[in-house]
This record gives C-alpha cells, structure tokens and sequence, in this order.
C-alpha cells in the first residue's frame, strides 16, 4: 500500500471548512457543513432551520451528538421504535408517535438518528415530508429503500459511516439537495440518476470503492466542493472537468498516473490535492488556473516541473505545514537540479522555470 501522510485528513477537512459560508441559526438559508472528519471525532447532528416560534418543530432539541455507551441499540428489531434526542436525555420514541406527530406537525425540519445502530430505517420517517436536513451517520445501514425518494424537501443529507455498497437510484428525486454525504462506506458504483440533482454544491464520497463517476454528474454545475479522496480512481472522471464551479477538489489516495489537459476547464478552482497518487508527471493546462491557490501533490512520482508553474503567482510559497496554503511537493523523486532550487523558495523555482 502506497504511504499516504495522515496529515492530509486533517488538512483536507480544515481547508474545506475554511471555504463554507458562515452559518447563524437565524437564517434559515444557512447550511452548517461539514466534511471528513478526524478519526477520534464523531460528526455532530446538523442544526435544525430556524423558524417562528409557533411552527419551529424538531426532533432533537440537543444537536450534540451522544456517546456510543448512551446510544439504544436497535439492531436486529424491527424498526417498531426510533431514538431521538430531546430535551437533553435520551428518549425512545414509538414509531406510532413519530407518525402522530408526522400527521399533526409538518414543520420538522431536521431528523438526527446518528449513531443508533440501525440496520434499516424506520418506515415512518417517509412521513416526515418537510424535512430538510437528515442525518442518518454511524449506523449499519447496508442499503436504503424506495421511500427516500419522498422526502423532496431534502437540502442536507447525511450517509456516512455506514455499509452502503451502493447509493439508491432514488436520490435522483430529491431536486433540492444541496448536501450530500456518503464517505467511509463501500460504495463501489454511483448513480446515473444522482446527475438530476442540479442543485448539489457539496458531495463527499471519501473513502469508498469508486473507480469511475457516470457521465450524468457533469450536469452538477452548481457542485463547488468535491471529495472523492481514497478510492480506487485511476483517472479523473470526464464529468468533474465539466463541473465548472468547483472550488475545492480533493482526489488524494487514489492511483491517479495523470491528469488531463480539461482540467484548465476548472477555471475558478483555488484548491486541489492529489496527494498519495502516481502521477509522474503535472499537464501544462494546470498551470492556467489562476486562481489557485492550494496544490498539494506530496507523495508522488514526480521528476520534474512544468515550466509553466512560474504563472501560478496565487500559490505564494512552498507550504511546510500541512494547513498552509501554497505548493506542497515533498516525497517526490525530483530531479536535483529541482530539489536544489527548491531550497531557495517558490519565488527561486519560478525563476528556475522560467523561459528566458
């Protein structure tokens, strides 16, 4: 196995919060985000969207996220009962409560069952069509059913840390999603139907078993945050160069040998990793991106430069520290010419490079 540094977890996941919009609970556009994160850190339950005080339902008033030892178990039942949190303690909440409330009180905006060891998921909670932000994390949930596809209202959806093999088709119905995260499953083939969420601007899908992307995600213009880090990707799928708004493209761990020249089509991306592949060498096109700011291309096989990197002005310096913005190039075979100028800065390499 090829040795990636563990550093890039964490600077993956800082950089990317780095680019989300502040969020304040009093405006209800406001989407809390949140990416990959460290190996000891649970992700928190999302917030609920804030709303008049005579219609502001939720099923978790704590939207901190439990302890493994506190969490019910309910693997093996039969989905008669979920658990949520409210009022600061764990209560278990009959099924024929939830579909009460679910008739009585459409104004639920936000569902955590994070964590409860689930193997299938209530059926009731396709009753609950207004929710908005749904975090299904932690569990043990290998597949999802066709009832998804109800909750239409979805903007945030949460997967992660499950045994998905595989995401629904059934996704492609939930037009107003904007979030969706599904990393550190076993995902190994995604939907062609996924390409019908146009509205999508964060996707993770970290740590699976992906090889390629269907051609229909190319449709995702609005996507500005891509993770697809640790997977099984040999080359970068054509639909992420059609993906014009991306910001923010993670691809380290995977078995890149090159990129492309479409990647100049990535006109306003400021970050790109591709750390931990085996690339051997960087396209020229790369060089036109202007705005970049962040390239991290440490753990390579990478001998030598394009002279181009002189126009990559906004990278600023060689980053030491793995939260710094600028040129990570280190556990690289360059040639020494290089590695020598390279002791000198970035402002020296340029000056290497350049023509003239």
């Amino acid at each position: 196995m090829r040795r990636t540094s563990f550093v890039t977890l964490i600077f993956g996941f800082r950089i990317f919060l780095q680019l989300l919009p502040e969020c304040s609970p009093a405006d209800p556009d406001s989407i809390p985000l949140l990416e990959t994160p460290p190996a000891d850190t649970d992700p928190p339950a999302p917030r609920a969207r804030a709303m008049g005080p005579r219609h502001s339902k939720r099923l978790s008033d704590d939207t901190s996220t439990p302890s493994e030892d506190s969490a019910p178990r309910l693997r093996g039942r039969k989905a008669s009962s979920i658990s949520v949190l409210g009022r600061r303690e764990e209560v278990l909440v009959s099924a024929e409560r939830i579909r009460r409330h679910a008739v009585r009180h459409l104004g639920y905006s936000t569902l955590s069952l994070a964590m409860r060891a689930l193997d299938e998921v209530p059926v009731e909670l396709w009753e609950l069509r207004e929710l908005q932000k749904l975090n299904l994390s932690l569990n043990c949930l290998s597949g999802l059913p066709p009832g998804l596809g109800r909750l239409q209202n979805l903007v945030v959806l949460n997967l992660s840390g499950n045994e998905l093999a595989s995401l629904p088709a059934e996704l492609g119905l939930l037009r107003n999603l904007r979030v969706l995260f599904a990393y550190r499953n076993q995902i190994s083939e995604v939907p062609e139907e996924l390409g019908a969420c146009t509205k999508l601007e964060v996707l993770s899908l970290a740590n699976n078993q992906i090889r390629s992307l269907p051609a229909s995600l190319g449709s995702m213009r609005h996507l500005s945050k891509l993770n697809l880090s640790h997977n099984r990707i040999a080359h970068i799928p054509a639909c992420v160069y059609a993906m014009r708004g991306l910001v923010f493209l993670h691809l380290a761990g995977n078995q890149l040998q090159n990129i492309a020249d479409q990647i100049q089509d990535l006109v306003n991306l400021k970050i790109l990793i591709v750390e931990g592949n085996r690339l051997h060498a960087l396209p020229k096109a790369l060089c036109s991106l202007s705005s970049l700011e962040l390239l991290n291309v440490d753990f390579n096989e990478l001998q030598s430069l394009p002279v181009e990197m002189h126009l990559l002005r906004r990278l600023g310096r060689l980053a030491c520290h793995p939260l710094d913005k600028g040129l990570h190039i280190v556990h690289n075979p360059l040639l020494k010419p290089i590695q020598e100028v390279l002791q000198g800065g970035l402002n020296a390499l340029y000056n290497y490079l350049k023509p003239g």
